[in-house]
């Protein structure tokens, strides 16, 4: 018997490799066998698209196009929490059946309030640029530092413009190592390691923000 109800789950930007999905390509497929789509953007909105809203603005293509759409507050919004945009027969059912929504309390009006004001300087809310212009610095200094790091003779994964930028360190027993070592000289770094990569391919990731300057991606180099 054919399944009634296959479900595609995808990220827009992995947060282990740094590769942006290929949206158009699993909305084909998606279109020509009738599933669903589930799209994880927890790294990639506010920091993907030419405004930030996420792969889907990046390829140009419709929200319609992707079922469930969710992402969280705690990347590129600073505050906490997470969102799910979906159809309000989704939203409906998510919020009298999710158990993870019935016995867990409300934001805080602090952090819901500091989500909606991220939020609204990525829409250009007041006709503001602050939005755009922070992107336009997130891109360009990811791009700068991963390139300089290939120049170091750094094997280094991720898309042009993700901001996810890891860099393979391969040995396990180097994990911990580098880890200390990045933090006594005042950086601070996310390591990673099996079960979360393949056994040989330990790495670090870096997490540039476009509040950096280009004096400190340098040091940090």
């Amino acid at each position: 018997q054919p399944w009634r109800k296959i479900v595609i789950i995808v990220e827009g930007i992995y947060s282990m490799e740094g590769d942006v999905c290929n949206l158009p390509e699993i909305v084909r497929i998606k279109n020509k066998y009738k599933c669903y789509l589930y799209m994880d953007e927890a790294h990639s909105i506010g920091a993907m698209g030419a405004s930030g809203r996420g792969i889907v603005e990046y390829y140009n293509m419709s929200p319609n196009d992707v079922d469930v759409l969710m992402g969280t507050f705690t990347k590129s919004f600073g505050s906490c929490g997470g969102y799910v945009a979906a159809s309000r027969q989704v939203i409906d059912y998510l919020r009298s059946r999710s158990a993870g929504l019935m016995y867990t309390t409300a934001m805080s009006p602090g952090t819901a309030q500091q989500a909606l004001t991220a939020l609204n300087i990525m829409m250009g809310e007041g006709g503001t640029t602050e939005g755009v212009d922070r992107l336009r610095r997130l891109h360009d200094n990811t791009n700068y530092f991963r390139e300089k790091l290939k120049e170091m003779g750094f094997q280094v994964f991720g898309y042009k413009d993700s901001p996810v930028t890891p860099v393979l360190l391969y040995n396990p027993a180097q994990i911990a190592a580098f880890s200390r070592g990045a933090l006594k000289r005042g950086l601070a770094v996310v390591v990673a390691g099996f079960p979360a990569t393949s056994l040989f391919k330990s790495r670090v990731r870096f997490c540039i923000s476009g509040a950096h300057a280009r004096e400190m991606l340098d040091w940090a180099l």
